[in-house]
Formats: structure tokens, C-alpha cells, sequence
């Protein structure tokens, strides 16, 4: 039982048997709890920074209810469930009322405590209105992770002028998101006109030769422009977390 390794642990560190780096390194490798169809990592906050994130996909309403309380009950603040649709929204409710569901994003929420935010907001850019789903998991995740948000959204390169009406707002963030489908090309045309790291993200969005994302994740990783990351495709949930990650390291 995990009671009784922590106990040990604390009676060997209570007895100078183990010195506090090495409690602290013991401690964030337990506990998890197996349910049998699924083991919840309890310490992943420890580790990481965040809760384990409930991916939905696959997943029964009344598993990811589960899987949200019982995160809830150990003790988080703030969890996050991806790719939900509206049923698994409203199990989670019944066990977590706070709960909210971020119907573009596909996302559900809960957040009880705030961190402090970077000085600088992430910005969550995309080149079309098909991307947005896309964009929004991105922009909720930073956000859930305590970062401001500007969104520029429908700026492609089909019409680029509307991209130079918001480039103040785009040079103005800590970090930039850069969405696009077809051919993917506004990563590196703002990966050329700002001096701020950017995050790629393919989308599925477009016809046949997009080969569902595959023509602008080839596209981005191919990009001249320098500065330019790219994550999987329609990976929204990755590039907010990446952002975070990139836009909190001021605050160390």
C-alpha cells in the first residue's frame, strides 16, 4: 500500500537514514493508483507541474468522470481533460460540478487555485476559421496553465495583409502559436517577421494533396524561416503546453 511505503519513508528520513534530496526524489516517483482498467499518476504534478491530463478519446463519459474525481479527491487544484465531447462533460459534472467544458477547444476544465502570470501573453495565431478548434485547445491550455492569451485568428496567407494590420499585437507576446492547414505556410512567413519563439502546429485542415495535415507538417519542418518548432499534427494541446513551458521560464 502506498500509506506504508510513505510512512517508511518518513520514519528513514525522520532517522537521518535519507537526507531530503533523496526523500523528495523517492516521493515523485509514487504514488499511482491502479483501478484495474487504468492507473492514475497522482504525483505527475510533482514532476511536471500539472496533473495528469485526461485524454478522452477512446474513453466511456463515466471513465473520464471517474478518472477527474478521483484526480479531484487526491488533492489537485486544477485538472484538464482533452478531446471531450459533450457527453463526457456531463459525467464529469455530476462528480465535479466546477467543471467546464470548452466547446470550441473540445476541452474540460477545472481550475480552484491561480498562479502568478508571465508578464507576457502567448499568442494563439491561425491562418484560417477551420483551424480554430485547433487554436483553442491551444490557447485553453496555456491559459489553464496561468498564461494571458491574445488571439489572432483568420490572418492566412491568401490575404496577408490582414497579417500586417496585427503584428504589433503578434510581436507583443512572449511566445507565438502559429496554426495552419493547406500548405502551411504563415509559420514561416511570421517566423520571418518577429524575433519571438514560435510553435508550429499542423492542421488536417484542406483538400486531397494536404494528405490530412501531412503537406504543412512537412511544409513547417522544412521552414527557412529560424525559430520555428512544430509539434504533431492538430496538436493543440501540445504547442500550448510547450508555450507555457517556454513563456513561464522568466519567472524562475
Amino acid at each position: 500500500m502506498y500509506e506504508d511505503k510513505l510512512k517508511k519513508l518518513l520514519n528513514e528520513y525522520k532517522t537521518g537514514e535519507l537526507d531530503e534530496n533523496e526523500l523528495f526524489r523517492l516521493l515523485k516517483l509514487m504514488p499511482f493508483e491502479d483501478l484495474g482498467w487504468v492507473s492514475l499518476d497522482h504525483h505527475r504534478a510533482i514532476r511536471s507541474g500539472y496533473p495528469e491530463v485526461i485524454y478522452c478519446a477512446g474513453k466511456t463519459p463515466e471513465q473520464v468522470a471517474i478518472i477527474a474525481e478521483k484526480l479531484i479527491s487526491a488533492g489537485n487544484s486544477s485538472i484538464m481533460a482533452t478531446r471531450a465531447d459533450i457527453s463526457h462533460f456531463e459525467a464529469v459534472q455530476k462528480l465535479v460540478p466546477d467543471a467546464v467544458y470548452h466547446g470550441a477547444a473540445r476541452m474540460i476544465t477545472v481550475c480552484r487555485s491561480v498562479s502568478e502570470a508571465p508578464a507576457l501573453p502567448v499568442c494563439v495565431v491561425t491562418a484560417g476559421t477551420s483551424d480554430i478548434p485547433v487554436a483553442e485547445e491551444a490557447a485553453v491550455t496555456a491559459e489553464q496553465l496561468g498564461n494571458r492569451i491574445e488571439r489572432v485568428y483568420d490572418v492566412g496567407v491568401a490575404g496577408i495583409h490582414r497579417l500586417f494590420a496585427r503584428l504589433d499585437t503578434i510581436s507583443s507576446a512572449g511566445v507565438v502559436i502559429v496554426i495552419a492547414g493547406m500548405e502551411g505556410a504563415l509559420a514561416s512567413v511570421i517566423g520571418g517577421l518577429v524575433d519571438i519563439p514560435i510553435i508550429a502546429v499542423p492542421t488536417s485542415v484542406g483538400y486531397g494533396a494536404n494528405f490530412n495535415g501531412l503537406t504543412p507538417l512537412l511544409a513547417m519542418l522544412n521552414s527557412c524561416a529560424a525559430g520555428v518548432g512544430v509539434v504533431n499534427i492538430d496538436n493543440g494541446f501540445g504547442a500550448g503546453w510547450m508555450a507555457s513551458r517556454i513563456n513561464r521560464m522568466v519567472l524562475r
